[in-house]
């Protein structure tokens, strides 16, 4: 019975030998929205200075699309010529990537419209094909990019407000959305900017589970430096000379996601024993917490939303402890916990929650033999973790229920299941009880290896839509 297993993970071994680790979260970019930029001069040797520049962000959830989301950007550059005579020039305005590159993809989308007002009065822009603003980078996939030129005069001496606003689209994966504004281009004009302030607005209270804060997604993170304060997320430069490093980005969730957070947080605290509502609220946070390719942020907010979604399955179940796709739901979460931050992590499973994992799927199917979300997690721990479970035919033998664990070898990491979660309580507050499962005795999966073959089978089922 031994020989099996050991020769299994002395293979396993090899391979981890001949291709080092990578980190699973590596992934390929969604393509990019053009950004929003600080205005550019068209004489480089202009003696204007931009004494100011604040930019508001103003993100709300696409009327196409819920699942995505905009941002209305409103741009106040205060001007002023240092030199003795007056200044007339074309002032520029990129409408699509300003260093004439392409959205990853071979295109080139451009902000469909911008509104501009020069102290104060209304005035026309004009769409021109230019020459890209020159980067420290020397690759470019179009000689031209789109301009949207208008005519300004500087006085000399005098202070020249100038109002830009447009709207543009976030890009990423849900529920992800990224948004950038690109300081750099601001530093064609005469000497520093003298202050800028970037303001992210979101619709409702801004903190590090709605923001990305800290940690990397696979195509951005967000800018650090940032202060919280009510809605808003800020940054401020004093006396900038902006190169590609103070450029900012910002990542946040899709705010229909976040507003179905704070509805059922709201319906849980006024009913406590909707069950349905608290199956709803996990659900949120589930999404919120697990990245499009089945893994968890790692960051500290990314561990409470777990934590969050955990806690709220388990007061749905006390509640509904016969809905089939409840018992999924919950099976689904700890599945992405287990498989990313335990089984490929090569860690030991001390709280027992592939056990937890089982039971519960195995109770969804006794509620409902046709639960085929619960099939589906099923036969990917079968071909990720085949030990545990076994696919015969149309019915699936639960292994890890029953098994005897085998003695321990050198490459067999042993534990004793206790799954007794804690709970921490971020905001939005509320009582969130646990109802802690009986403890199981279980094994591990053989070969605590994080890079086995059978895993590799078990990834394209990761992204199904879940409860």
């Amino acid at each position: 019975m031994l020989r099996k297993p050991i020769i299994f993970c002395v293979f396993a071994l090899i391979l981890i030998s001949a291709f080092p680790p990578k980190t699973v979260h590596a992934d390929v970019a969604p393509p990019e929205a053009p950004p929003g930029t600080s205005l550019i001069p068209g004489n480089e040797s202009t003696q204007v200075r931009m004494l100011a520049e604040t930019v508001t962000m103003t993100i709300f959830k696409d009327p196409a699309n819920p699942r995505e989301a905009m941002a209305k950007t409103e741009a106040v550059f205060t001007m002023r010529n240092l030199g003795a005579d007056e200044e007339k020039m074309q002032v520029r305005f990129p409408l699509s990537f300003f260093n004439g590159n392409s959205d990853g993809f071979g295109n080139f989308p451009e902000i469909a419209s911008i509104m501009v007002k020069v102290d104060g009065k209304t005035i026309q822009t004009k769409r021109e094909n230019q020459p890209f603003f020159n980067t420290e980078f020397s690759y470019q996939e179009r000689d031209e990019i789109p301009w949207a030129v208008f005519d300004v005069g500087f006085p000399s001496s005098q202070d020249v407000k100038i109002e830009v606003a447009y709207t543009v689209n976030g890009f990423g994966y849900y529920p992800y959305e990224v948004f950038k504004y690109i300081l750099e281009t601001g530093a064609g004009w005469k000497g520093t900017i003298g202050s800028a302030e970037i303001i992210v607005r979101l619709p409702y209270e801004a903190g590090e589970q709605n923001i990305w804060i800290s940690g990397e997604s696979g195509y951005g993170t967000t800018t650090a430096g940032g202060g919280l304060n009510g809605k808003e997320i800020r940054w401020r430069f004093e006396d900038l000379e902006p190169t590609a490093e103070n450029n900012i980005q910002v990542m946040v969730v899709t705010p229909s996601l976040w507003e179905s957070v704070l509805k059922e947080t709201n319906a849980v605290t006024t009913n406590p024993e909707d069950g349905e509502a608290w199956g709803r609220l996990a659900k949120a946070y589930k999404e919120i917490a697990r990245m499009s390719k089945g893994y968890l942020r790692d960051d500290p907010a990314g561990r409470e939303l777990f934590e969050l979604s955990r806690s709220a399955y388990e007061r749905c179940l006390a509640l509904l402890p016969k809905d089939s796709l409840w018992q999924y739901g919950y099976a689904d979460l700890l599945w992405s916990h287990y498989y990313f931050d335990i089984y490929m992590s090569g860690k030991g499973d001390s709280q027992g929650i592939l056990p937890v994992i089982l039971m519960k799927l195995q109770t969804a199917l006794v509620l409902d033999p046709n639960n085929q979300q619960a099939k589906d997690l099923l036969t990917e721990i079968s071909y990720s973790v085949p030990e545990t479970v076994l696919l015969d035919g149309d019915n699936f033998v639960f292994l890890g229920l029953t098994a005897t664990p085998p003695p321990p070898t050198p490459w067999v990491v042993e534990a004793t299941p206790t799954f007794a979660p804690t709970v921490t309580s971020p905001s939005p507050t509320y009582s969130m009880g646990v109802n802690t499962p009986e403890p199981v005795s279980a094994p591990n999966p053989l070969c605590g290896s994080a890079y086995l073959l059978p895993a590799l089978f078990g990834i394209a089922l990761v992204l199904k839509n879940r409860n």
